[in-house]
């Protein structure tokens, strides 16, 4: 057994130790200001990450670090309130950690949300972004080290890392329920720094709609093992040199939350109606 398998599955066995419940096959990521939507399951039960062998811990403000497992209609989700980031020191096979969890747990949808600077024009702060396709400029890729078969073949397919099925399912729902949503390509930095506006500039140039710090080495991972995934990007600024003003991290946390009733009815209908 291989070092990071080993360090995962004794995360999933602490799990298991501590949950009695069926497995899920349902996971989210809950990104900046979206925590709010694990609050709104039923017969939840919690652990703080901390608490679990291996998981790393995240140090930004507004990511709380807990695993929460309960039902939302009929669906057992599994959701992660606090994901951890590259730019917190972390080497990127460890950013994907959770995923590695997640798929050992029985995950095989997995829906990915993050808050992330709007590029295309029309992108304005609170709208909720589905993501159709991504550009890794954060330098690493988590499958970077010794291979791991269990995990999935070391060349997966990049070709549909967003699932356009899935992706045509949350439009449908979204429509239903009255919820604007817009479509576009995620691009992630390494940061911590927020991007230039040239580096904005560039960016445009590569056909990237949004920016963020986060989430594509999640999906990375998730493709390799396998596992469906879903994308909401929350838009929560103008990328810089885009908008007023300089960017803060209050700030981007202020508008994401006015996106938050918006995307708790988006994901509890999406959830109601998945076929799995």
């Amino acid at each position: 057994m291989g070092e990071i398998l080993k360090t995962v599955d004794e995360a999933v066995r602490f799990i298991w130790e501590h949950w009695s419940k069926d497995a899920p096959q349902i996971g989210i990521v809950l990104g900046s200001g979206l925590g709010g939507f694990a609050d709104t399951l039923e017969d939840p039960s919690v652990l703080d990450t901390s608490s679990i062998p291996n998981w790393p811990v995240s140090t930004v403000e507004g990511h709380q670090g807990r695993l929460v497992l309960g039902e939302s209609g009929s669906r057992r989700v599994l959701v992660l309130q606090g994901r951890v980031h590259y730019y917190e020191g972390y080497p990127i096979p460890r950013v994907a950690f959770p995923i590695r969890v997640f798929g050992r747990l029985g995950v095989t949808h997995l829906i990915v949300t993050n808050a992330s600077g709007g590029i295309r024009s029309d992108l304005l702060p609170g709208d909720l972004m589905l993501i159709t396709d991504q550009i890794n400029l954060m330098g690493s890729n988590p499958l970077i080290g010794p291979d791991e078969p269990v995990f999935g073949g070391r060349f997966p397919d990049m070709s549909a890392p967003y699932d356009p099925g899935w992706i045509r399912d949350a439009e449908i729902c979204a429509d239903e329920l009255g919820i604007p949503v817009k479509k576009g390509v995620l691009a992630a930095t390494s940061g911590p720094s927020y991007e230039t506006p040239a580096e904005v500039r560039m960016l445009r140039q590569l056909g990237a709609d949004a920016v963020c710090m986060s989430t594509i080495p999640e999906v990375i991972a998730a493709a390799q093992m396998g596992i469906r995934v879903l994308g909401i990007s929350c838009v929560a600024n103008p990328a810089s040199g885009l908008g007023k003003g300089k960017l803060t991290h209050e700030e981007v946390r202020r508008n994401v939350a006015r996106s938050q009733e918006r995307f708790t009815r988006l994901v509890t209908g999406l959830l109601r109606r998945l076929d799995i």
